[in-house]
């Protein structure tokens, strides 16, 4: 039976097994890591072997591997893309729901692609903001144009998924018209370190780490709308685009974050995104 301590460890042994950007090992046949990467002048992406990048080139998605390989070590990881835009599920799971009426089609919102920040970067707390919350999340990461695709064939579209934060000013989303700036701020969209394709989506740990301790943990088996579901409703309203990004949403409950905090998401076979929290200068 899964308990708070026990996740603690099981945490804590995974964490020991990462490679040293927080990225989960391979371990399984046709199993694919890509991650963006910047070392010197050059940004590109990569493929990642074991603790080597090796250097893609071409159309995103279509990559060839070449011969340019760098330790992982020596170079910056980066938002695994450079989205055209950006989109995230609101009510996704039950148990973040509550007492909601349970949503008969997924609920979308826009995120500012500017929002984003890479693995490490500061989550820094706007000057006026009132209580801003982690929200540990699957994110998807498109491979290439979709639009109007089925279900079924929603994964030929996906290049795989990652680790994002949602992060959320609670006052703003309640009063605002639109969450612009209650999800959009710069510094909101924590994504990272790496994508990772060839797992099975709707069955990995998503966990969430304030400052070492769990606060979230549930699986992804427990969406409301699944990874298809949710590439196959977007697509047939806004035509998706090679690298861009949809939140799924989050589990149970969210608390307050504050500057001087570090938030952990973690995403079974992915890895760990890690960000410190600061504020505002």
């Amino acid at each position: 039976m899964w308990n708070r301590t026990t996740t603690v460890l099981a945490g804590a042994a995974l964490a020991a097994m990462l490679l040293p950007a927080g990225i989960a090992p391979a371990d399984e046949q046709g199993v694919v890591r890509y991650v963006r990467f910047q070392k010197g002048d050059v940004v590109a992406y990569g493929l990642l072997e074991g603790e080597k990048v090796r250097r893609l080139e071409g159309d995103f998605g279509q990559w060839k591997p070449t011969d340019e390989t760098y330790a992982l070590t020596d170079v910056k990881l980066l938002v695994p893309s450079e989205p055209t835009k950006v989109l995230a599920c609101a009510l996704n799971y039950k148990s973040h729901a509550g007492e909601q009426d349970l949503p008969e089609v997924p609920q979308l919102f826009f995120k500012a692609p500017s929002c984003l920040i890479a693995q490490g970067e500061d989550i820094v707390v706007p000057k006026e903001a009132e209580r801003v919350d982690y929200e540990a999340e699957m994110v998807i990461v498109i491979r290439r144009r979709a639009k109007d695709v089925p279900e079924e064939k929603t994964l030929d579209y996906v290049l795989g998924v990652t680790c994002g934060n949602d992060v959320s000013e609670r006052v703003w989303q309640k009063g605002d018209i639109q969450w612009w700036r209650a999800k959009g701020s710069d510094t909101f969209g924590p994504c990272g370190p790496v994508v990772v394709g060839g797992i099975d989506y709707g069955n990995l740990w998503l966990t969430l780490r304030l400052n070492g301790e769990v606060r979230q943990r549930q699986n992804t088996r427990d969406l409301i709308f699944s990874v298809p579901k949710v590439v196959s409703f977007v697509s047939r309203h806004v035509a998706l685009e090679p690298g861009d990004l949809i939140y799924t949403g989050t589990p149970g409950k969210t608390s307050p974050i504050k500057p001087g905090d570090v938030v952990e998401v973690e995403l079974e076979k992915v890895g760990v995104l890690k960000n410190p929290v600061a504020a505002a200068p």
